[in-house]
């Protein structure tokens, strides 16, 4: 049988298979069933950094309200008990987890500025955590801030994590740049241990009953695999970091062209959601099979071997594909509907 083992930010993982940032992990009898399944490794669910700033106000507002009232103020202090710690109640979650499972546990902070992540941070590895990801949720909309300043707040984060934790940092970023690949090099400069591609931003809807913004969150699909696929296709062996594929990785054949392009590892969340935590027996299974009917020996002989660096035709990453694609479509006489569906590959 093939070897399935691979390794990421130094993590030697049984199978690429992660389980990502999700519900799944609020719950640590859901992390033993994650364990059970065949998840190498549990991204926990994210902390973001609202939390954190709202904790420290809070406290700081019940640590100094009524100090002005008399000398004996401080009587007023709440007890430990009578307030919530959100971040420890995160701590101790990661400390539970470590205990309950032998599979690497990474830790998630979801933010878009320097903020309280780095004192932060230090507690997370304190609390156990193999590894911090640090999950960047920032959509830029003002029109005044440039793209170098929006890229300079990616650098800074990663910089001040670094500095403040041994633990491999991963950044999970949207695809969101100018220059992908310039982004990706300045991050691997300020060595970022991996990669996490890519960040799905939730764009809201309108309720047309009550006129009002709401939230909406979709699942994603296997179509958005094509994303992260080209990108670290593009990616590997240019970056020293570890490249991790996320968002559309729903099946074994998702998890084989992902390799294939030099994934180190693969998270699955929406699949998991969809289809229960024991699909991931059925991906693992289906990898492993793949492996051994085409002779392949382990992971590592098969990664990258599609990526650009080694494909025949490397403009098949870039605009080139794009122009074949369309002319495809333009002699075969379909559907708008199913124009689409040829486009994705369906």
């Amino acid at each position: 049988m093939a070897d399935l083992r691979t390794t990421y930010m130094g993590l030697e993982l049984r199978t690429p298979l992660v389980a990502s940032a999700s519900p799944l992990s609020h719950e640590i009898d859901t992390i033993r069933q994650l364990e059970d399944a065949g998840a190498s490794a549990v991204v926990l669910y994210s902390l973001f950094e609202e939390q954190l700033r709202h904790d420290e106000l809070e406290l700081d507002y019940y640590m100094n309200a009524d100090t002005d009232s008399f000398a004996e103020a401080t009587s007023f202090f709440p007890q430990t008990g009578e307030f919530r710690l959100g971040p420890e109640g995160y701590l101790n979650h990661i400390r539970k987890a470590k205990a309950a499972v032998s599979v690497p546990i990474i830790a998630s902070l979801n933010g878009s500025t320097v903020g309280g992540w780095t004192e932060y941070a230090r507690k997370i590895e304190q609390a156990g955590a193999d590894a911090l990801e640090c999950n960047i949720y920032f959509l830029a909309t003002d029109p005044e801030v440039s793209s170098s300043e929006i890229e300079k707040r990616y650098i800074d984060i990663l910089k001040a994590v670094k500095s403040a934790v041994t633990i491999p940092v991963a950044l999970k970023i949207s695809p969101f740049f100018s220059n992908m690949a310039n982004m990706a090099k300045r991050l691997d400069d300020a060595r970022v241990d991996g990669l996490v591609l890519f960040n799905r931003f939730y764009q809201p809807d309108i309720n047309l009953e009550e006129l009002e913004i709401e939230p909406n969150v979709l699942l994603s699909t296997p179509q958005a695999l094509r994303l992260p696929l080209t990108w670290i296709g593009i990616l590997f062996g240019r970056i020293r970091a570890n490249l991790a594929a996320t968002s559309g990785v729903h099946g074994p054949e998702d998890v084989i062209k992902l390799l294939m392009v030099g994934a180190d590892v693969t998270m699955l969340c929406s699949a998991l959601l969809r289809n229960g935590i024991g699909h991931l027996r059925h991906v693992e299974r289906g990898v492993q099979e793949w492996l051994d009917v085409h002779e392949y020996e382990s992971v590592g002989q098969m990664k990258g071997g599609m990526s650009q660096l080694r494909c025949g035709d490397p403009s098949a990453f870039e605009r080139a594909q794009y122009m074949k694609a369309v002319k495809s479509a333009q002699h075969v006489k379909v559907s708008g509907r199913e124009a689409w569906k040829i486009l994705a590959g369906n």
